[in-house]
């Protein structure tokens, strides 16, 4: 059945591609990102009746209680948040890492993401509603130089649990996605080169954007009474890689 989803992070890749989804089967959206045009252009695409855009930065919780007091009548009732927003920043080995951009991830992916969920659990546990977040293989499977990104997304996959755990007997669902290689925005904007995103991805058959989306609508419309605790998904393409050694002479 359909609903209303509040999808953060809706400006590019899994979020946009989410949104789109959704209002394919019915239902409407509240789309959030920091890049103004981008939330309306997506708005224009999807139609002012099926989608409704709100711009904030996931760091300033003031601003995001301003925007959801806002929300029109028509959109207020919210039965499904997404928690899409976050990034990672920087390759480098931790010893060498920007200060700044370790504390920019911790803001976003762990802070921000925290702040709209408990805004928005007293009606979600009135509607009965679901709460599905975007974490990553990185919570499990640490690799050099993801640190800080893999520790906030370990964050999001125990908050996930933590959440299911407390909400046990409100009836509203808790699931943890954990993606492995999609080709999206993502490394750009980690490393701010196109050249570096096109050599990770190139030739590799990442997952999609809408990959992800499909199966976050499929865990969104399963049976009320189903929850699906955890999902990890990979390419074909990718798996694991052995322990590192460092020889000493």
């Amino acid at each position: 059945m359909a609903g209303t989803a509040f999808i953060t992070g809706a400006t590019a890749g899994i979020g946009a591609a989410s949104a789109r989804r959704f209002v394919a089967a019915g239902w409407k959206v509240i789309v959030t990102g920091r890049r103004t045009e981008r939330l309306d252009a997506l708005v224009s695409e999807l139609g002012a009746d099926h989608a409704h855009a709100i711009s904030f930065d996931m760091r300033d919780g003031a601003t995001m209680d301003a925007v959801l007091a806002g929300l029109p009548p028509r959109f207020a009732d919210i039965d499904l948040l997404i928690n899409n927003a976050g990034l990672a920043l920087g390759t480098a080995p931790a010893q060498q890492a920007d200060l700044a951009q370790w504390q920019q991830m911790i803001d976003t992916n762990i802070t921000g993401l925290v702040t709209i969920t408990h805004k928005l659990l007293p009606q979600l546990i009135d509607r009965k509603g679901a709460i599905i977040n975007i974490s990553s293989v990185a919570a499990t499977y640490p690799y050099a130089g993801g640190n800080v990104y893999g520790g906030t997304k370990a964050f999001v996959s125990q908050f996930s649990l933590g959440l299911r755990s407390d909400l046990h007997g409100t009836g509203v669902r808790v699931t943890s996605i954990e993606p492995g290689m999609v080709e999206t925005e993502f490394t750009l904007v980690r490393t701010g080169s196109q050249a570096a995103s096109d050599a990770l991805y190139g030739s590799a058959h990442p997952m999609t954007a809408e990959d992800i989306a499909e199966t976050l609508f499929w865990v969104a419309t399963q049976p009320p009474h189903l929850n699906l605790n955890r999902i990890e998904l990979m390419p074909v393409t990718q798996s694991f890689a052995g322990f590192q050694v460092a020889r000493q002479g």
